[in-house]
């Protein structure tokens, strides 16, 4: 039988890594991994030694001719686009980053695959398929009683991280309607796991519960996140690429609403529970609030019906899998070591 071909953007990153993950537990997928290998990537967060299905190029995709050329050899029948720059706060402190990789990467990728496409034999055109894999936060920010974000809701980025993925959701879009490249579109919440390096919210307070530091929550912490586990979100994608719709949009999430505050307490009263300090003393001690920073979105929320209609759902529950994420870092403290070294600039929330 003919092995599927997946060529992977940003495979080393954390979502990147967990889809890699998932595939190489399938004999009948080859992969080729395309990555820049910047702060945040891990080359050791899969097993690639062995496999002999797997290939990794360290590529910048805002090099066209480097794109262009691992497309054309490797011969993909999917390009699964999960490269990009996505933390918020470095976006507000260096915003050229982002719109090279977020804009013009995504631009780079949509021509390849074009070109590359367009010159298939017919079979082999219709099994093709480019996943752009996008955020909740195109969308802006939502009131307390707003209905959740739909697959048409309005566009309305408010920081430059969520302007370039929306201007990415945009080429994607135009590439299908103009050229009939067959496209598909995810927008996601907020993703944890295993393997996240630690200056989103949850890896943060977890390395800072563990080096007894302050952790920082912006403002009074009630702004609102959708929360998923990064595998339901890997499974999501696999769903949609095998059941979707060219040229469609599904929203991936897991009805799981939560204030920043919530999120950075439960993670310290699982410490409490499973490495209690000596002195009694509890982890929600270290709770700092901070000035929050330019343009703080208030509440995303997702409406993920479109997909659940796909018979696609998350396994994993809040608690369930927020603990085990817990059990990970415990496990592996040496990642959280390694991420303080001279490649983690620190910015804003981690600085403090």
């Amino acid at each position: 039988m003919k092995k599927k071909r997946f060529l992977i953007t940003g495979g080393c990153g954390f979502i990147g890594s967990s889809f890699i993950r998932e595939l190489m537990n399938r004999d009948d997928i080859e992969i080729c991994n395309i990555d820049k290998l910047s702060y945040s990537s891990n080359l050791n967060s899969f097993n690639h030694s062995s496999s002999k299905n797997y290939q990794f190029k360290k590529i910048d995709i805002v090099n066209p001719k480097l794109i262009d050329g691992a497309i054309k050899d490797f011969k993909p029948d999917y390009i699964i686009h999960l490269a990009a720059e996505t933390h918020v706060d470095r976006s507000i402190d260096g915003p050229s980053e982002f719109i090279q990789s977020n804009i013009v990467g995504t631009y780079n990728l949509l021509n390849s695959s074009y070109d590359f496409w367009k010159n298939l034999e017919t079979s082999k055109k219709e099994i093709f398929k480019f996943l752009y894999v996008s955020t909740d936060e195109v969308y802006g920010s939502l009131g307390p009683k707003d209905s959740p974000f739909t697959e048409e809701s309005n566009y309305s980025p408010n920081s430059p991280y969520s302007s370039t993925k929306a201007a990415g959701d945009h080429l994607v879009r135009a590439w299908n309607k103009t050229y009939s490249l067959p496209v598909i579109t995810t927008n996601t919440c907020n993703n944890y796991g295993p393997w996240q390096f630690p200056e989103k919210l949850i890896p943060l307070t977890i390395k800072n519960c563990l080096f007894k530091k302050p952790i920082p929550i912006y403002g009074n912490g009630r702004q609102i996140r959708d929360w998923i586990r990064v595998e339901d979100h890997v499974s999501g994608i696999l769903m949609v690429l095998e059941k979707g719709v060219s040229g469609e949009k599904y929203n991936i999430g897991s009805n799981c609403e939560l204030t920043n505050i919530q999120v950075v307490s439960d993670i310290c009263k699982l410490f409490d529970e499973i490495r209690p300090n000596p002195d009694k003393s509890s982890y929600l001690d270290l709770i700092t609030f901070v000035e929050d920073r330019p343009g703080h979105d208030n509440r995303y929320s997702i409406d993920n019906n479109k997909i659940i209609s796909l018979k696609w759902k998350p396994k994993f529950s809040w608690k369930s899998g927020l603990k085990d994420t817990v059990e990970w870092y415990l496990s592996n403290e040496d990642f959280i070591k390694e991420s303080n070294k001279e490649n983690y600039l620190g910015d804003r929330l981690g600085k403090l």
